[in-house]
This record gives C-alpha cells, sequence and structure tokens, in this order.
C-alpha cells in the first residue's frame, strides 16, 4: 500500500473532493458537491437501498487514513507527546496515524501521555470481550484473539456512542481524567453543532465554571478569539484561559512537560520563572538530549 506524507488534513467540507469519493456517490440520488460529508453520511444511513454504497465509503475512507505516514523527521506531533507526561492525557477526534505514529517513535525513551480515540482511529484496535485496547491486527494479551478496528463513521443525527463499546470505553475514561485535570489545552477542536453529543459528554465531565474557579483552559486554534470564547464559555471561570493561534506559543510549548508547575508557579505562588520552550527545529537525536534533562528529574536522577 503506497503511503502518504503528512500533509492537510481533510475538512468535512472538503472531504469527498479530497478523497475522490465522487464515484462512489454516483451511485445514489443525493446531491454531494459542496455538501458536508457528515451530512451525506448520515442521510445514507437512513437510506436502506443505499448499504451497500455506505459500506464502499466506509472502507474508501479507512484505506485512506491507512496510507498517511509522518515523514522522518520531528514534526508538532512528537512535539506534542513528548510535551506530556504519563499523568496527562490527549483524546482526539481525528482518525488519522500521526499521533499514535509519533507515539511509537518516543515511547522507548520517554514515558509519555495515555492516548484516547474519541471517534476511533485506523491504527487502533480493541477487544470487545476484554476491552482491551491496542495496535490494529494485534493479539488480545489477555484472551490472545485478533484485535478488531475501531469503528470511524458515526451519522450525525445519532451520535450515540454508547452503542459502540470501544468508543463508550474511551468516553468513559475521558470523564475520569477531566474530572480530575487541573488544565485542560483544546487544539483545533471548534465544538461543531454536529458534535452536540461530545461537547455535552465534555460538559458533563468537566463541570460548572463554578466548580473549576482554579482550573485553566488553553484554547489553540486559528478562529477569532471571540467566537472561540463564546464556543467554551460554558468550560471556562472568569478569566482562567488563553488563546492563541499557534502550539508553540502555548504553555505545553513553552513549558514541556512541567506545564502545570509552572502556571502554578507564576501565577499561583507568584514566582518569576522563564520560559522553556522545546527545540522546535531540532533533529530527533538533539531533540530527545534536551528532552533527556527533564526526564531525568522525572526519574529522580540529578
Amino acid at each position: 500500500m503506497a503511503m502518504r506524507q503528512v500533509g492537510l488534513s481533510p475538512l468535512m467540507s472538503n472531504f469527498v473532493e479530497l478523497l475522490h469519493l465522487g464515484p462512489i456517490l454516483e451511485k445514489t440520488d443525493l446531491p454531494y458537491r459542496g455538501c458536508n460529508f457528515e451530512d451525506i453520511y448520515s442521510e445514507l444511513f437512513t437510506r436502506h437501498e443505499y448499504i451497500q454504497v455506505r459500506q464502499e465509503l466506509e472502507d474508501a475512507v479507512y484505506d485512506y487514513f491507512c496510507t498517511l505516514q509522518l515523514p522522518n523527521t520531528p514534526n508538532l506531533y512528537d512535539h506534542l507527546v513528548l510535551c506530556m507526561r504519563e499523568k496527562d492525557v490527549i483524546a482526539t477526534f481525528n482518525w488519522d496515524p500521526f499521533l499514535v505514529q509519533a507515539f511509537r517513535r518516543n515511547c522507548k525513551r520517554y514515558r509519555l501521555p495515555r492516548l484516547l480515540f474519541l471517534h476511533g482511529n485506523v491504527m487502533i484496535g480493541h477487544c470487545k470481550t476484554d476491552m482491551v485496547m491496542g495496535l490494529k491486527g494485534n493479539p488480545c494479551g489477555m484472551c490472545g484473539n485478533e484485535l478488531d478496528p475501531s469503528r470511524l463513521l458515526f451519522p450525525i443525527a445519532e451520535k450515540n456512542y454508547e452503542k459502540d463499546g470501544f468508543i463508550a470505553e474511551q468516553w468513559r475514561e475521558l470523564a475520569g481524567h477531566l474530572k480530575n485535570a487541573f488544565m485542560l489545552s483544546l487544539f483545533g477542536y471548534g465544538a461543531p453543532k454536529s458534535d452536540a453529543a461530545a461537547i455535552e459528554l465534555l460538559k458533563n465531565a468537566w463541570g460548572t465554571p463554578d466548580d473549576r474557579f482554579m482550573e485553566q483552559i488553553e484554547i489553540i486554534n486559528v478562529l477569532p478569539e471571540d467566537e472561540l470564547v463564546t464556543t467554551w464559555e460554558p468550560f471556562i471561570h472568569s478569566h482562567h484561559y488563553k488563546v492563541t493561534d499557534d502550539f508553540y506559543s502555548s504553555w505545553l510549548a513553552k513549558h514541556p512537560r512541567r506545564t502545570g508547575e509552572a502556571y502554578i508557579n507564576q501565577f499561583v505562588e507568584a514566582m518569576f520563572i522563564e520560559d522553556n520552550p522545546i527545540p522546535r527545529n531540532a533533529g530527533f537525536e538533539e531533540l530527545w538530549d534536551w528532552f533527556d534533562k527533564l526526564a531525568k528529574v522525572e526519574r529522580g536522577r540529578f
């Protein structure tokens, strides 16, 4: 199978064009040009006569994302997983394999954050019997059966994640982490109206702003700040938020693996601290040498 280097991820608005899904959709009477892919899929889901078309569509989407491959040099995905520790969690809505690929090439050297896949992922499988997650196709560590692929597509009209055991378990685990989180970073997620069920699950786990009067939210997104603040207002207590359009200007990237500690020192303990930004242009050996100094402290090796 041909491997694609990482590029622009498709949006729901250009999904059909980028993945060349037109020939499949031509077999239906549905208008699709210029339409949102989630709307198209939801309509197909309600039409029994298009079960075969829907399966072709699901296979095409799955096959496309399976071909994606990170470049061999460090990039934002590597930086993201390296900036966080095993106590942290990255919960993603993305189907692509980039986070998993970045995790795999850095995890032998560092303790990295827990990954959760809220909409499934092409590299991730699970055992329905033992609720074990791992790389798709690998054996379950408990029963030995091959891990089943995770489901990717859900009709937006009824995104009931509880109907899929693996997805439901990912959301339950995220809810537990959110209840105990001090900092919440929202990276590139615009909370679309089609994800109303997801937003409600996040809101229930996070609680009200009055419940989280010390916690800090960081929003990393290119959308206008006033729009983002309005979207996430149900999560934000007063002024306890920051908006940036660049990951490398975030607290995560400026204080990697010490993000919470740096925030508390500066804004709670009123200590003067300096930024310790990740060397974003370094190759792997230089990058790992830089992170080794932080990791040694974590392991108590001064």
